[in-house]
């Protein structure tokens, strides 16, 4: 599994890489010459060893116990061909080591792969990565992407996994392909993850994405059902509840936010939502 010397002679700097701690082997003069953070890495003799704080030989070994063999070794394909075999298990990790180290060029490899191998599970991951690495192609097509199937990733694991700034972000969408009623529990399930995790109460911890909740498009029904489950968990502030109760009770959306106001390509036909729509007569 390692990149033994024999495919190339005369190597001269080894790696250990990965809790398997797998040896690879390469050429101090490829690697200076084709990325910066090797040069400084190899000249210095110490920056990338996380383990081995001491003086260490110009041939290595330099220890990189943080990144699994398989992604390290597409870097070093990268680097020797400028190309790189990926699969969806390793894409966004070789994504995440090409920013690190400052190849744009891979970077631009792993977006290509990730857009085209694009999957409901793995979209809400791929989206937060984008977002983290500053990808605004790939977060607008991982947002297009989400907009298509909504209702499938709400109920997958990195969608319960999605910052909250993200989630708020996604959520400001007029496009989501879901109801407003189950967008609301996708958020709850969402909160008492994220709550779980943080160890932060939901109220907090939902914030900002329940923002971005149309609890105007409710039915009353719905909306009273919300407001007794909202009373174990405290999802949903009460001042945004009692503007929903105002919206229904002036037959009209003032005091609301016209983006709370507005539904979405999922959203479910209710008989109020005429009275919603600043521009009906």
């Amino acid at each position: 599994k390692s990149l033994h010397p024999s495919p190339f002679p005369r190597s001269d700097v080894t790696f250990v890489v990965g809790q398997e701690q797998q040896k690879v082997f390469a050429h101090r003069c490829v690697l200076a010459c084709r990325c910066q953070a090797f040069r400084g890495m190899l000249s210095e003799g110490l920056v990338g060893s996380e383990d081995h704080p001491g003086s260490i030989p110009p041939q290595g070994p330099f220890i990189l116990g943080n990144v699994q063999p398989e992604v390290f070794l597409a870097v070093i394909e990268f680097l020797y061909t400028n190309s790189v075999t990926l699969n969806s298990h390793i894409a966004l990790e070789v994504l995440t080591s090409s920013v690190e180290y400052g190849l744009q060029d891979l970077c631009k490899l792993c977006v290509k792969f990730i857009k085209d191998t694009l999957s409901v599970e793995q979209v809400c991951e791929a989206l937060q990565a984008a977002v983290t690495y500053g990808q605004a192609d790939l977060q607008q097509h991982c947002l297009a992407f989400i907009e298509g199937c909504t209702a499938a990733v709400v109920r997958t694991q990195g969608f319960h996994e999605l910052s909250d700034v993200v989630l708020a972000w996604v959520l400001r969408s007029d496009r989501l392909a879901v109801d407003e009623l189950d967008l609301v529990q996708a958020v709850r399930e969402w909160a008492h993850v994220s709550s779980a995790v943080l160890e932060r109460p939901v109220p907090e911890v939902a914030a900002l994405p329940v923002r971005e909740l149309r609890l105007p498009l409710l039915a009353p029904s719905e909306l009273a059902t919300l407001e007794s489950h909202n009373q174990r968990d405290l999802l949903i502030p009460v001042e945004s509840i009692a503007a929903a109760w105002r919206a229904h009770a002036l037959r009209k959306g003032s005091g609301v936010p016209s983006r709370l106001c507005r539904p979405r390509r999922g959203t479910r036909p209710r008989d109020h939502h005429r009275h919603l729509d600043p521009h009906a007569k």
